[in-house]
């Protein structure tokens, strides 16, 4: 699927964007332009985003329906959160799970997808709450939007049996945007 997103626009956006997305503030923060396939619900409203450092991990296994080749597939990311001030207010992990230092977590499962302006980074995505857990800034979000993604692609060159069960760790970037109902 071809990304339409007008890259240039995505700098100006994007400096908008991390200027605001400060938790502990009542700076407000700004609702990105995306593509159709990643867009919000107009029933949602932004809440807050948080930047993301960390790393997606990729395992070398034989492709399903195969057993003579592998691939690298993805087992979980790992990524501390950031506030706009670089504070450290939570962590990313496999689920997907979003924690906060509040003991606030929100678990997501991915409803769409779209290719990042950047063709050497992960996909933006869309992902819906599944579950929470604990009463924070987590408890309340019903949608996850992962955008201005840098890095995080598994290897380029494939894997093979004498691999099998071989760990990668790329690194990634990516700004989440966590939104909840309407008041």
């Amino acid at each position: 699927m071809k990304n339409n997103f007008p890259a240039l626009i995505l700098p100006g956006l994007l400096a908008l964007s991390m200027a605001s997305c400060d938790l502990t503030s009542t700076e407000k923060v700004f609702v990105p332009v995306v593509p159709d396939g990643i867009k919000v619900p107009p029933t949602e409203v932004l809440s807050f985003a948080a930047n993301a450092k960390g790393v997606q991990i990729y395992e070398c296994r034989v492709k399903k329906d195969t057993t003579a080749q592998y691939e690298w597939v993805l087992r979980a990311p790992e990524a501390d959160l950031f506030d706009g001030r670089g504070k450290r207010i939570g962590r990313h992990y496999g689920g997907p799970t979003w924690e906060s230092s509040d003991g606030s977590k929100v678990i997501g499962e991915v409803k769409g997808s779209e290719p990042s302006t950047d063709a050497k980074a992960i996909p933006w995505l869309l992902l819906q709450a599944k579950t929470h857990d604990g009463n924070g800034i987590f408890s309340r979000v019903n949608i996850i939007q992962r955008l201005e993604t840098v890095g995080g692609k598994p290897p380029a060159e494939g894997c093979d049996q004498s691999g099998s069960g071989k760990e990668v760790r790329v690194p990634y970037t990516a700004v989440y945007y966590f939104y909840a109902s309407k008041p």
